[in-house]
C-alpha cells in the first residue's frame, strides 16, 4: 500500500474538460495532466476546445510570437 495517495486537485463547483474522455466534469475526476480548467461554469468547460483553438490561432498570427518572419530564411548551422 502506498504511503501517499495521489489526489486530484480542485474543488466541487469548479468545472473541467477531460481531454482523455472528451467530457465535462465537475470536481475534478481525472488527473490534472489530462484536463483543461478550472472553469466557472459547465458551459465554459464545454467550449474548452474551441477556446484553445481560438487562442492557438491568435498566437500563430501574433507577430511578436515568432522570432523569424517569412522573409527571413532559416539559418542552418555549419
Amino acid at each position: 500500500m502506498a504511503l501517499f495517495k495521489k489526489r486530484t486537485v480542485g474543488k466541487p463547483g469548479e468545472w473541467y474538460y477531460c481531454l482523455v474522455h472528451k467530457k465535462v466534469e465537475e470536481g475534478p475526476e481525472c488527473p490534472a495532466k489530462d484536463r483543461f480548467g478550472p472553469y466557472t461554469s459547465r458551459e465554459e468547460a464545454q467550449h474548452a476546445m474551441d477556446t484553445a483553438r481560438e487562442r492557438n490561432l491568435e498566437w500563430e498570427n501574433d507577430p511578436k510570437w515568432h522570432d523569424r518572419t517569412k522573409e527571413t530564411p532559416d539559418e542552418t548551422p555549419d
